[in-house]
């Protein structure tokens, strides 16, 4: 690592959260704040996707947008002191699953 490796990922950081539109942090600023036990899921991307940013609350109910990079959504999580966990590792909560099966049957 050179010695401005980290100065010049920050300032990429930097970039990529003023290139993000104010519609997209508003949804995911407010789905963090208006429920409880939100965990981050961070996805690879992909030859058919970019990187996402899977936020689960505590109840199963569930979001996932585009996100810039990966370094964006581990960011993002902490920021907002949640944790992150790397999708291509840990699964995905079955209360995520329900959560849609319930709402299906509705």
């Amino acid at each position: 690592m050179g010695w401005f490796s980290k100065r010049k990922a920050a300032a990429q950081t930097a970039k990529e959260t003023r290139e993000i539109s104010d519609v997209l942090l508003d949804h995911l600023d407010a789905f963090v704040a208006t429920r409880r036990g939100v965990e981050a899921w961070i996805e690879q991307p992909t030859s058919f996707n970019q990187s996402s940013l899977l936020l689960v609350a505590g109840d199963g109910e569930s979001t996932r947008r585009a996100i810039p990079s990966i370094a964006f959504g581990y960011d993002f999580a902490a920021r907002h002191d949640i944790p992150a966990y790397d999708a291509g590792v840990v699964p995905y909560p079955q209360r995520m699953r329900e959560y849609g099966i319930r709402n299906k049957r509705r």
